[in-house]
């Protein structure tokens, strides 16, 4: 199977069939759904929005301010030429002056640097050109490009000791781990970092395990970083200014890198690694030549011999000293120079497809954690995994959902097995449907794309807590508290989005147009329930309005859960009921007469004898 799979590879690179067989197998090494130890970098060893915002110290350096080359670039760049004649449809073939070519792991390390540190912090717009002025001015583009295929010098490129003489003074602070000195730090590597800096900034951008600041990779993308802090915008030109400034705080130093910085932004060309141009005037040593007790890189073109003298042929011993018409060359350094090779070929390059990984369709409910994450699988010509491949993972769509950290793009690197997992991803409190989508970077290859949906949390039912019934008069609010249980099959359900509508009738629900409102005068109104799944009204949330009548408040919720709550308005009882007032002349209903009660007179008249009573009757038919 797997030679055919080469075979259909070769043909068509990426036949869906044939992706897809190797996805497969490679998927199957994994755990399911297991979310890999994600970087933020190229291949660094960071979680995701860790470490990028830590300010440099306010008053050091990253080089303590170690000495730099101080040679400036030539004041004229020619224009870029095209190919070789007879090349037909081969590479571009650059030229230009030699102080314009950067050797080629180096500047592969510059961009790649540029490339991961604008994936995640796109605010801080560094360019590589930046990294490649400050790695000219620091260590000559790590001595001419003298670094193994990993991009690890061949010797380690140190700074003096930071003893105060002439200098900072900086005592040990790594026990001689990066630059071999116990008693004083000096600066190390390609970028030429204190070992104190290092120990805050040091990255793993080449996925080798190790953050090596005498590596080109590691080095270059700590430098990026470090410009990039204190959330700095490297196209203002303040800001680029400090930056530099941060990293050697040297007026001539700053000139120097924006010199070597423009000149690289009008054109650069890639050389041979060991074949680069080497400066030799340094800023505490303007002689050619170099800083006893450091390395210094060996300048690539010999010294000539004085005109006046014949050239020396090859293998010939130089002439005796005090010779009639000979000067004695001077001594060059003995460290061979490395036979040139090709250019370093990055991972990214043996990359021939990019595809899904695991699940295609990732869901989750609102303002919940991902079961799974994106998962994609670097594959070659030949179907194999390709491991330490850069891949970016970038939430498109309208959607609130984001990776660790709050992040809507992060950068994460192959295993040995071609797989890259991005970081946990958490859903947010807007339902939908968007795409993730996995590219790697610094190629055009077609995406990874996976689907993801967000859907709302659900209740099936809405019980109310509680029988008291709600009632309040016209013109004031209601007064008793109003509790709502949710759940969803049976389980309680917290965080959803319950909606609140006073109707008019419970039968046919129409909104209603007068009566109750809610404390912002509207009839409708969203309520989220709790973390035990309540949702609760408090006494004055809401107001019985103008006319009395019985209304209901509707509670629904997505999955279904509906409840209605009589809502009783009543008349106004600010007024007491009204007192009997004095009955008009006449009338059998108004107040007792005063002959009609019991009277002291009235008592003798009951007692008396009939005939003290018939004189009024008497008087009465007189």
């Amino acid at each position: 199977m797997a030679p055919d799979i080469g075979r259909r590879l070769r043909r068509g690179a990426t036949s869906g069939a044939v992706v897809a067989a190797a996805v497969a197998a490679l998927a199957a090494s994994q755990a399911p759904e297991a979310i890999q130890p994600t970087t933020d970098n190229a291949g660094g060893d960071r979680a995701v929005g860790t470490g990028e915002g830590t300010p440099p110290s306010g008053e050091g350096s990253a080089t303590g301010d170690s000495p730099y080359y101080t040679e400036l670039p030539p004041l004229n760049t020619p224009p870029k030429q095209p190919g070789v004649p007879g090349t037909g449809t081969g590479p571009l073939v650059v030229t230009g002056p030699a102080e314009a070519g950067i050797p080629a792991t180096v500047l592969s390390a510059y961009k790649r640097a540029e490339q991961s540190v604008r994936s995640t912090a796109p605010g801080c717009n560094l360019p590589w050109q930046l990294l490649a002025g400050i790695g000219k001015v620091e260590s000559g583009q790590a001595s001419g490009g003298r670094v193994d295929a990993n991009g690890t010098t061949f010797r380690p490129i140190l700074g003096p000791a930071l003893n105060g003489v002439g200098f900072a003074n900086i005592s040990d602070t790594d026990d001689g781990a990066y630059d071999g000195d116990r008693v004083h730090d000096r600066a190390v590597g390609p970028m030429q970092f204190i070992p104190s800096t290092w120990a805050t900034w040091g990255q793993d951008a080449n996925g080798d395990g190790k953050k090596d600041p005498n590596n080109i990779y590691d080095a270059a993308q700590a430098a990026g970083l470090y410009l990039c802090a204190n959330d700095r915008n490297l196209a203002l030109k303040a800001d680029l200014d400090r930056a530099i400034l941060s990293y050697n705080r040297s007026t001539e130093y700053l000139n120097t890198v924006l010199s070597w910085f423009e000149y690289y932004k009008r054109g650069t060309h890639q050389v041979p690694d060991g074949t680069g141009v080497l400066p030799v005037d340094r800023s505490d040593n303007r002689r050619p030549g170099g800083l006893p007790g450091t390395t210094t890189p060996t300048p690539s073109v010999p010294v000539s011999p004085s005109p006046t003298s014949p050239a020396p042929k090859p293998g010939s011993q130089d002439p005796k000293p005090g010779t009639p018409g000979t000067t004695k060359p001077p001594t060059v350094p003995t460290e061979p120079t490395p036979v040139p090779k090709p250019p370093v070929t990055s991972p990214a390059d043996k990359v021939a497809a990019l595809a899904v990984a695991g699940n295609r369709q990732l869901t989750a409910i609102t303002d919940s954690d991902f079961t799974g994450v994106p998962r994609a699988a670097a594959l070659d010509a030949s179907g194999k995994p390709v491991a330490k491949v850069n891949v970016r993972f970038e939430i498109v769509g309208a959607t609130d959902t984001r990776f660790a950290g709050g992040k809507s793009a992060v950068t994460a690197t192959t295993t040995s097995s071609g797989i890259a997992s991005s970081p946990a991803l958490r859903a947010g409190e807007k339902a939908g449907t968007f795409t993730i989508r996995a590219t790697v970077v610094g190629r055009t290859l077609g995406a990874a794309e996976f689907a993801v949906s967000v859907t709302e949390r659900q209740a099936d039912t809405l019980v109310r807590v509680g029988e008291d019934p709600l009632s309040a008069a016209t013109g004031t609010a209601f007064a008793q508290e109003l509790q709502v249980k949710a759940t969803d099959k049976g389980a309680l359900a917290p965080g959803v989005l319950v909606t609140a509508e006073i109707v008019a009738s419970k039968t046919d629900p129409k909104p209603a147009t007068e009566g109750p409102t809610f404390k912002d005068a509207s009839r409708t109104a969203t309520f989220t329930t709790a973390t035990n799944g309540t949702l609760t009204l408090k006494a004055g949330d809401l107001l019985a309005g103008d006319k009395a009548e019985t209304y209901f408040l509707k509670l629904t919720a997505p999955g279904g859960g509906t409840l209605f709550v009589e809502l009783k308005v009543t008349g106004s009882d600010s007024t007491p009921d009204p007192t009997p007032e004095p009955s008009e002349p006449g009338t059998p209903e108004a107040s007792p007469s005063p002959s009609a009660s019991p009277s002291p007179s009235s008592s003798p008249s009951s007692s008396a004898t009939a005939p003290t009573a018939s004189p009024s009757a008497t008087v009465s038919k007189a």
